[in-house]
């Protein structure tokens, strides 16, 4: 069949719809805050669609497309959400605990282990999923962990952790 004779109306109509958010298969661990957090996105996100949607004829047909998206996505993470009692442990990593730890040089890092959409690793909260959450998770104060890294596997040792 001839490319002449695509429905030129279907194509267009796949261009603008935006393409769905990734789920990951790891359980959804949330802290309390990264729970209210989720809360609060979709809260915004439906205010956003409420006033587009009142602009009515002169609506963002893509804009809509995208927070409704956006929407399916966070009222998934919300559903699927398992939240974890507040990390208490100054002995063991928990999921909201707070960890300092060093490098055989001796330079010190501290993170939060969160769940994935609560992640930011420049205020230093981490995915307890993610390479350094795994290695980190369960661990003990004076344990040496390997975070296996694309740069390069680092072996550090857990110097300090603290309740969320």
């Amino acid at each position: 069949m001839s490319r002449a004779f695509v429905n030129e109306d279907t194509a267009a109509e796949q261009a603008n719809t935006p393409v769905e958010r990734q789920i990951s298969d790891q359980p959804n661990y949330v802290t309390a805050a990264g729970l209210d957090q989720l809360q609060a996105k979709i809260s915004e996100l439906q205010r956003q669609h409420s006033a587009e949607s009142a602009r009515r004829d002169d609506a963002d047909k893509q804009r809509l497309a995208d927070l409704e998206r956006d929407l399916r996505y966070y009222n998934q993470r919300v559903q699927s959400a398992h939240v974890v009692a507040p990390a208490t442990s100054t002995q063991k990593v928990q999921i909201g605990s707070w960890v300092t730890f060093a490098d055989d040089s001796g330079n010190e890092q501290r993170v939060q282990l969160v769940g994935e959409d609560q992640a930011d690793a420049g205020q230093g909260l981490i995915n307890w999923g993610s390479p350094l959450g795994r290695a980190l998770l369960g661990a003990q104060q004076g344990d040496e962990v390997l975070w296996f890294r694309p740069a390069g596997d680092l072996q550090v040792e857990i110097i300090r952790i603290d309740p969320a």
